[in-house]
This record gives C-alpha cells, structure tokens and sequence, in this order.
C-alpha cells in the first residue's frame, strides 16, 4: 500500500522577508519620529514654563515696585523668593498646586531660582536637580533650545542665557534663591552645574 505524499513544506520567499522587514522599518520609523515629536513638545513646554517664571517676576515688580526677594528694594534680589510669590495670589502662578520650584516633563525635573550674580544683576538659575548638579545631555537639549529662543544661538558662553560650570552658586530650595559669582561660563557640550539667565539687564 503506497504512502500519502506529505506536503510539501516551504518557508518564506524573498518577496515577503523583503515586505515584512520594510513593513517593521516603517513601525520604527514611526514610533522614532513620534519619540522626537514628543520631546520637541516638551521642550516647547519647558521654554514656556521658565518664562512664565519671569514673567510671575514682572508681575510682581508691577505690583510692588520691586522683584520678588528683594526684601531691601534695592533692586537685588537677594531674599526670600518663594514667600514673596506664592503670598502674591497671583490667579495662574508658575509654581502650580504644590508650590514647588520645579519643572516636571516626562523623566526630565528642572528647577528654577532666582538671585543675583555677585550682588549686582539679578538672574534667574536653572537647575537639573534641587542642588545644581551636572546637566546630562538629555536636559542639555532643553536648555540648548531655550538659549537659542532668547539668543538666537545656542551659545553657552556669550549672551542673556549662559551655561555656569562651578561650586559657588549658593541654592536654597526653601527661598527659591540662588546666589553666587558667575564667572566660570561653559558651553553645552560639556556638564554644566546651571543655566543661567540675565532676565533683567544686560550681562555685560
């Protein structure tokens, strides 16, 4: 008695490794560029979180002929920040419901002091952690961009926004005030301590 054939096995054709393998790079390709979409967003709100802080600065000159912190109004500030803008009642405050300093987007938590540069101009300090240490590259991409929308470049030793690479900030998380000697400027591509800001008056 004659056995039945088997079937025949075969595996795939070239043509559809080809289609499946260009269908996956098209998934990856998607999800890649939705990835930098999402940063792109971030970083759009980040820009926008750290002017709402200055801006929460002007409105409180407005009101009470002098910044917030600067306790002798002398026009540096050099006191206690966090007191003198979370007493303002302002209706929509840049620190939110928890009265913290800090900027919170997706795995990256930024924040934001304000003081004065060796008791002459005053400066807004941004942070990658609540004791200024070093920014990894993936924070640097958000401060690259803000430096570059209020400079027109991403240049961390020239300009209103510099890159500070040093110890003598002095950062208090209970007053929101940052004091120090800004003299060690650092451009971006290297680990920078904070990010900082001469909303006021010129740097030089």
């Amino acid at each position: 008695m004659r056995k039945p054939m088997k079937k025949q096995e075969r595996g795939f054709t070239l043509v559809e490794l080809a289609i499946v393998l260009v269908i996956i790079g098209i998934i990856l390709g998607a999800v890649m560029k939705g990835q930098d979409l999402i940063k792109g967003a971030r970083i759009k709100r980040f820009i926008s979180k750290v002017r709402e802080w200055e801006t929460a600065q002007w409105i409180y000159y407005d009101r009470y002929g002098r910044f917030a912190g600067d306790n002798d109004s002398d026009g540096i500030i050099e006191g206690d920040v966090k007191a003198d803008l979370t007493g303002a009642d302002f209706i929509y405050p840049p620190y939110g419901s928890d009265n913290s300093n800090a900027i919170r987007l997706g795995s990256n938590t930024f924040y934001v002091f304000f003081g004065n540069d060796n008791g002459t101009k005053n400066i807004m300090v941004i942070c990658a952690d609540p004791n200024c240490g070093t920014f990894d590259n993936d924070s640097l991409d958000y401060v690259k961009a803000f430096d570059t929308t209020m400079d027109g470049a991403a240049n961390g030793t020239a300009g209103q926004v510099v890159g500070f690479s040093g110890t003598t900030l002095d950062e208090d998380t209970n007053t929101w005030l940052a004091n120090g000697t800004i003299s060690s400027l650092s451009d971006y591509d290297s680990g920078i301590n904070a990010v900082i800001y001469y909303f006021d008056a010129k740097r030089q």
